[in-house]
C-alpha cells in the first residue's frame, strides 16, 4: 500500500509544467493577438467606412468625419438609389444573385461529380484527366476571358445571359477539392453496399456519398458565389445591355460617370456596401452546414 502511494506521489511530482509540454509565453500570445488585431482592423474599417459613407447626404460625405456618423439619412438613400432610373440597381441586384446562385449550384453539383468519380473509379486516363484539372486552376481567369468572347461571339451569345452564366459553371479548383475529400471521407464498402442494395451509380452519389461529401461541397458553393459576384472582366467584355449587368459592374458604369452626374456618388457609395450583404448572408446561412458536417466526418 505504500509503495502505490509513493508511486502516485512520485507520478504527480514528475509533472512539472516542462513534462506537460511547452508553455506558451506571455510575449507569443501578445505578438499574435496583436497580428490579429491589425489584420481584423484591415479587413474592418473599409468596411465600417462604407457603412459610414451610405448614412449621410451628399453635402456631408466630405465635410465631416469619415470614420464616424453625422445626420443619419440611410433609408433615404437607399430609397433614392432603388429608385434611380427605374430602379436599374435592383436589376443589377437580382442580375448578380442570378449569376453567382445558379452559376455556383451548377459548379458545386458539376465539380462534386466529376471530383468523385476521378476518385472512385478507375479508368484509362484519369491521372492525365485529373493532371488537367489541377493545370485549369493555375490558369487565371483574365487570360481565358478573350478567348471565351471569340467563342461567344462565334455562336451569336455575347451580350446574354448565358454569356455570363455558362463559363461561371467550371470550377477546377472545385474538382480538385472534391476529389480530395472524397477519397478521405467516402468509403469504398458503403458505395459497395448502395450497388449491393440496387441503387445506380447517380443514386449512390446523391444519396450517399453528396451528404458525406458536404463540407467540400459547401467550401465549393461558397468559393465559386464569392468568385461570380466579385467577377468584373467577364461582364465587361461580353455584356453591353445595362439590363444585363451584375451589381460589380452596374456600379463601375455609374462610377465612371461621376464626373457628369455627382450625385451618383452617393449611390455608388450606398451600392456598393448593399452589395456586400449577400455575401455576408451567404456565408452565414451556410457556415453552420459546414461546421456540422465537419464536426460530423470527424465523428464517423
Amino acid at each position: 500500500m505504500s509503495l502505490l502511494t509513493r508511486t502516485a506521489g512520485a507520478t504527480a511530482d514528475d509533472l512539472t509544467p516542462a513534462s506537460r509540454g511547452p508553455k506558451e509565453s506571455i510575449l507569443s500570445r501578445g505578438a499574435a493577438l496583436l497580428v490579429m488585431g491589425v489584420f481584423t482592423l484591415y479587413f474592418l474599417v473599409p468596411i465600417w467606412w462604407l457603412f459610414i459613407a451610405s448614412t449621410k447626404d451628399r453635402g456631408d460625405l466630405l465635410t465631416t468625419n469619415a470614420l464616424w456618423f453625422a445626420d443619419w439619412n440611410f433609408f433615404a438613400n437607399v430609397a433614392d438609389l432603388f429608385a434611380y432610373n427605374d430602379g436599374i440597381y435592383l436589376r443589377w441586384l437580382l442580375n448578380s444573385l442570378a449569376y453567382a446562385g445558379l452559376g455556383a449550384l451548377l459548379a458545386t453539383v458539376f465539380a462534386g461529380m466529376a471530383g468523385y468519380a476521378l476518385a472512385k473509379y478507375r479508368f484509362r486516363g484519369r491521372e492525365v484527366y485529373f493532371n488537367v484539372v489541377l493545370g485549369g486552376v493555375l490558369v487565371p481567369a483574365t487570360a481565358l476571358a478573350l478567348p471565351l468572347f471569340l467563342l461567344f461571339s462565334q455562336v451569336n451569345m455575347t451580350n446574354t445571359f448565358w454569356a455570363v452564366l455558362l463559363p461561371s459553371i467550371v470550377s477546377p479548383f472545385g474538382v480538385y477539392l472534391s476529389r480530395i475529400y472524397a477519397s478521405a471521407s467516402v468509403p469504398d464498402e458503403l458505395i459497395e453496399a448502395g450497388r449491393i442494395d440496387g441503387a445506380g451509380e447517380v443514386r449512390t452519389f446523391f444519396t450517399v456519398s453528396a451528404r458525406l461529401m458536404m463540407p467540400a461541397l459547401i467550401t465549393v458553393f461558397l468559393f465559386q458565389f464569392v468568385s461570380i459576384w466579385n467577377n468584373f472582366f467577364l461582364p465587361l467584355i461580353m455584356l453591353r445591355s445595362q439590363e444585363l449587368f451584375p451589381v460589380t459592374y452596374g456600379l463601375y458604369a455609374w462610377n465612371t460617370q461621376l464626373n457628369q452626374i455627382p450625385e451618383l456618388r452617393t449611390y455608388v457609395l450606398v451600392g456598393s456596401f448593399l452589395s456586400i450583404v449577400p455575401l455576408i448572408v451567404a456565408f452565414l446561412l451556410l457556415q453552420r452546414f459546414w461546421r456540422n458536417g465537419l464536426g460530423t466526418g470527424s465523428v464517423k
